[in-house]
Order: structure tokens, then sequence, then C-alpha cells
């Protein structure tokens, strides 16, 4: 409720108006306002077109690119492959290209129906290792030369970037129904212009790690690409969720199918070595020799794998083993 103002304060008023005080006053209190509203900077050659949330989406769809591809190439080159993601962040697409060694593995890539292109570039601190491990080498001292690859080393990186291809069609299904295709190969990515230098570009880093060797690589997607789809990254995270929790609720539906899922059993006694003249002149009731004692319980293999100890014995005329415990996995038989 506001006050009354009596006959002394309303003459005081108009005295302040009359003398231009009360405009002096109010104008001092609307500039002490804007002063104190939050002012931000704004730069001109960096815009962040890319929100936040959309960036968190962009890189959680990637950790999953990141694990596929970690899978694929370890079955490939059979050794542990570690990829992750390492780095996700807005740059103009000049500041990408002048980040990259030169030379350098620069794929570009295809993205039908998505309208332009992407670049995907592997360093040569690991396509090298890489290459001598498909050779048959071990990559202990391997020198890294500064030349661009050659045709059969093309055809070899050519391997690897088909299942890094085959992974990003993969896990972008989820957002947008697109077919990854490599378009051309570049040793020097200055030579390559994509888009304007300072078209803003989402770049997101990942790190590979093959036993001691370790590199990196970068996957460039400008805005101008993605930007059809960018309404359905806002979702992502929801949908995600959403999935996770419908997985969940059919475990137990999984579990109850697998539980009829036959499985191979055998029983191992021991193992020895002969030589083929001895198998060759093996006869009913020859006694082989073994290291293993025969007080030592026998070895139970589930799927080929060590599972269970058990001792021999006999059931209802039948021969039988019981189990008496586990077997580690790497137990000698």
């Amino acid at each position: 409720m506001a006050d009354v103002l009596d006959q002394s304060e309303v003459d005081a008023l108009l005295a302040a108006v009359d003398a231009g005080d009360l405009d002096d006053v109010s104008q001092q209190g609307r500039r002490q306002q804007v002063v104190a509203k939050d002012v931000r900077t704004y730069d001109f050659k960096r815009p962040e077109r890319v929100s936040k949330d959309q960036m968190r989406a962009l890189e959680g769809i990637h950790e999953g690119f990141a694990r596929n591809l970690g899978a694929s190439l370890s079955g490939f080159l059979r050794t542990i492959i570690e990829v992750r993601v390492a780095t996700t962040e807005q740059l103009t697409y000049s500041e990408f290209i002048h980040s990259l060694p030169n030379p350098t593995n620069f794929n570009l890539l295809n993205c039908e129906p998505l309208e332009g292109q992407m670049c995907l570039e592997i360093s040569p601190l690991i396509i090298y290792p890489i290459i001598d491990r498909l050779l048959g080498g071990s990559s202990a001292e391997l020198f890294i030369p500064q030349r661009p690859l050659t045709m059969i080393e093309l055809r070899l990186v050519g391997r690897i970037t088909g299942r890094a291809l085959a992974s990003l069609t993969e896990v972008w299904s989820s957002l947008v129904k697109v077919e990854f295709s490599l378009a051309e190969v570049e040793s020097n990515p200055h030579l390559v212009q994509i888009v304007a230098p300072n078209e803003v570009v989402v770049v997101i880093g990942f790190e590979i790690k093959m036993g001691a060797r370790a590199g990196t690589m970068s996957l460039c997607i400008p805005f101008n690409v993605i930007e059809p789809v960018m309404g359905k990254l806002a979702t992502q995270g929801w949908l995600a969720y959403q999935r996770r929790a419908a997985t969940e609720d059919r475990t137990a539906d999984i579990a109850d199918m697998l539980d009829g899922a036959a499985v191979e059993v055998q029983a191992y006694l021991a193992e020895t070595v002969i030589t083929i003249r001895e198998l060759m002149n093996l006869q009913p009731g020859d006694i082989l020799q073994t290291t293993k004692p025969s007080t030592d319980p026998a070895t139970i293999q589930i799927e080929g794998r060590n599972k269970f100890h058990a001792l021999l014995g006999r059931h209802k005329e039948n021969r039988a083993v019981k189990i008496t415990g586990a077997a580690p996995e790497e137990d000698k038989l």
C-alpha cells in the first residue's frame, strides 16, 4: 500500500521538477542499472553456433563410435586398441587446418544424404605403427618418417578407415540415416578447402593407443553439414536415457531366454606329449604317463574355457565327475 504524501512533500517534488534535480536523479539511477548488467564479449572470428547441450550430444554419439572402433580394430589387428574421445570444441575451419601436422592422413568423407563433406584426420604417430603391425612388425623401435604415405601404405590404411566409416554410419543412425563413404585422401591438409576459412566447424578429437604407441585422430564436422539435423541433437540425451531404461527392462527377459541355451562341457584328466612313432605303435592296454599326479582333480571346461575342478567317480553305473570348486582360466590341464 503506497504512502499518501502530505502537502509539504508535494511542494518539495514540484520544486525539484522545476529546478531539474529530479531528472538528474532518475537518469543517474538508470545509468547505474545499465552498468550493473552483465556484459559478455562476442568474438566475431569464432562465433559459437552450437549450444553446449548439442555439443554434449555430439560427444555422447562419438563416445559410442570410439568404443565400436576400438573393438573393431582390436579384432582386426589382434592386439588391444584403445580409442577414447579426448576433446570436443568449436573452431573455425582455418584454425582446424593450421593445427594439423603436414604431412598427415587426411580423409574427405561424403555423408549422404547430408550436403557437404566431413574430414577424418589420423596422425602419423599412430598410422605408421598400425602399418608396421599389419606387415608383421612389432613397432618397438619404429621410426616415424616425415613423408606422405605410399600407394601400398594407403591401401593398408584404407582397411582402417573403412572400419571407422562403418562405425560412424552405425552410431549416426540413432540421429539420422546417413551413409559415410571415402571421397578422397590427401597428405597436405592445407590443400583441402571444403568450407570457407572462417566457417564454424565442430572438431572431435580422439586418442588412439596401441601398446606403448599413441596418436590422435580428429573428426571435423562443418556446421552447414549438420545444420539440418541440429534440432535432433537437443533431444538426443533424453532418447538415449529412454533406450537405456528399455534395455534394463529387458535384462530379465534375455536372462530367461539364455537359461535354455546348450553349452559344451568337457572333462580333462591330464595332457602329455608323445611322438608320431609312439602314437602309431599304441595298443589296447598301453599306459600313457603324464606329469599330473593321479590325486589331482580333473579340469572341467565350458565352451573351451576352464571353469571347475572335479573328482572322477561313478553314478548309476556311468562314469561321472563331482565338481569340487572353481578353476582359474590360466590353469594348465
